[in-house]
């Protein structure tokens, strides 16, 4: 099963900083400015149908009406912690972006999203909402993630990965086919322990430096 609304991101410059964040000799502050960078880079491909309307302006030519940004303000939601090393490049490309936050851990056991935290912006109906997470492994937590949105009002919802498992495409295409799914990559599979192959690793870890 693939996703409907799958876009795998192949522009050179992201596949170019995408390979040197899985070489395990980056250390964890290049990891980090290479994760942010990449991050601009799918956060303009996440935003592309975002409403305009043209206002008019005076340049230091002459009067037009230019296109700009029309509608409420999206909204950016980090899935904790491995989220965060996405947020800041997001809102660097759109920063007046609402910020929330759901935190959730992989139960390593039953390999199941264990919700600890949730704080969101008070209306997020008629917005874009992009979801950050840099994997997209088994899919379990993004698809409850997205379900905490979706019963918070949110409609229109775009997923931000840095990596997608075959796995998680599918588990998200069952449970989520309305949602957008923006990734560099879509890697081979998942290991026995649920990590992305050949991906790069534990993403939190590498981020903030707690291998």
């Amino acid at each position: 099963m693939t996703h409907p609304n799958l876009t795998i991101v192949d522009h050179p410059l992201v596949q170019h900083k995408l390979a040197l964040m899985r070489d395990v000799r980056t250390p964890s502050q290049d990891f980090r400015r290479l994760l942010r960078e990449i991050s601009l880079l799918l956060t303009y491909e996440a935003a592309r149908d975002l409403p305009l309307a043209d206002q008019r302006i005076t340049t230091p030519l002459t009067d037009m009406d230019a296109p700009m940004l029309a509608g409420a303000d999206p909204v950016v939601v980090s899935i904790l912690r491995a989220g965060n090393g996405l947020l800041d490049g997001v809102l660097d490309v759109i920063p007046t972006a609402k910020v929330g936050f759901v935190g959730l851990y992989r139960d390593e056991a039953t390999l199941k999203p264990v919700q600890y935290y949730c704080k969101l912006p008070p209306e997020m109906r008629g917005r874009l909402v992009i979801a950050v997470d840099p994997m997209l492994a088994t899919g379990n937590s993004s698809a409850a993630a997205v379900s905490l949105l979706k019963e918070a009002g949110a409609s229109d919802i775009c997923l931000i990965c840095l990596l997608a498992a075959p796995e998680g495409v599918e588990c998200m295409a069952r449970e989520h086919p309305d949602v957008r799914i923006v990734t560099a990559s879509l890697d081979s599979h998942l290991n026995e322990k649920g990590y992305i192959v050949p991906g790069l690793g534990d993403a939190g870890d590498r981020i903030f430096g707690t291998v």
